[in-house]
């Protein structure tokens, strides 16, 4: 067998004509990947933070209306009806519910009550 031919026509150093353009085809790629995973785990750090931080404001957020709660209570609790006469309060008497016709009641099914019906109390001092 003669592989001289072969021999001659064959070689590692030879370059194909589209070799370059793959290669950079191939390096743009690899670049634009790098650049979306670093980009993609900068954001997800981002967000840990962000979520750590709206954490910490939510148990803030819950402390202080617990202790607004609180503060209501105790302020509720301290009015006597001696007091409440004194701010010109006085106690309801003859309450009188009048039905409201209207599209108030839409939507409301025939279980529930009467004061979700569009029936309105009037008081009478």
């Amino acid at each position: 067998m003669d592989f001289s031919a072969v021999k001659e026509s064959f070689s590692l150093t030879a370059e194909h004509p589209i070799e370059r353009a793959v290669f950079r085809t191939f390096g743009v790629i690899l670049f634009v990947l790098l650049c979306s995973y670093f980009y993609f785990v900068s954001a997800s750090v981002l967000n840990i933070i962000a979520r750590k931080e709206a954490d910490t404001k939510s148990v803030t957020l819950q402390s202080s209306i617990a202790q607004m709660e609180q503060r209501y209570f105790a302020l509720r609790d301290s009015v006597t009806p001696q007091e409440a006469t004194l701010l010109g309060l006085s106690r309801v008497k003859d309450t009188q519910y009048v039905y409201v016709p209207g599209n108030l009641s839409a939507g409301v099914s025939a279980q529930a009550g009467a004061a979700s019906a569009g029936v309105v109390a009037i008081d009478a001092i």
